[in-house]
């Protein structure tokens, strides 16, 4: 599947043909990724399938009075009573060599650039989608998506450590930022240059 395609997952179940052919495509073109089962962390009103070495992180919800159990294997889950509700997608540097295994790190998600496709909106002039590279930073999402429809961080308890973010709710996209532009007092004026290091897409949200 085409990284054009990722917001298409959305609703599929995790062993639709849409999602394997997407983990095999992102295979196919970086054969040098060591590409594993994904973690699952599963419980009663949501299951992960967290792929650290792609940058990616799948979040179903449970359908049908489906009522997952903790800790339950890939094997273990009810597959047809899962839809993916969430993905998000990482922009962080490789983890170290000795990094834990038992502490596992997400690495940056490998397609570059991705698309992003924005709704369209009546009497508004927003392109139909966006090239994400690693380097997109905070003021080139909003001069592309228009101001958030609702944003926040940039504060934080007594060091300011919480990085700014941006939610355009009828695109079903959240950007969370990173470095040390994204924190802090200032942050919403030095946020322009702060570089995207969580991509959520979501359902988006119709008013």
């Amino acid at each position: 599947m085409s990284s054009l395609d990722i917001q298409k997952l959305l609703g599929e179940h995790p062993s639709s043909e849409k999602i394997t052919s997407h983990i095999q495509s992102i295979a196919t073109s970086n054969p040098l990724l060591d590409i594993q089962s994904p973690e699952v962390k599963s419980y009663p009103d949501a299951v992960y399938l967290n792929y650290f070495s792609l940058g990616l992180s799948l979040l179903f919800k449970p359908v049908n009075d489906y009522k997952p159990r903790f800790k339950l294997r890939l094997e273990d889950l009810k597959d047809e009573d899962l839809e993916l509700d969430g993905v998000d997608l990482y922009n962080n540097p490789k983890p170290k060599a000795d990094e834990s295994k038992s502490n596992p790190a997400y690495t940056t998600y490998p397609v570059n650039p991705f698309t992003l496709n924005l709704v369209s909106i009546p009497d508004n002039t927003r392109p139909e989608s966006m090239k994400i590279t690693p380097e997109t930073t905070g003021i080139q999402f909003v001069e592309t998506f228009g101001e958030p429809d609702r944003k926040g961080g940039g504060a934080g308890p007594s060091t300011g450590s919480i990085g700014i973010w941006c939610e355009w709710s009828r695109d079903g996209i959240m950007v969370e930022f990173g470095g040390d532009e994204s924190r802090g007092p200032k942050a919403w004026e030095t946020g322009k240059d702060a570089v995207w290091k969580v991509i959520t897409i979501f359902p988006p949200k119709i008013e």
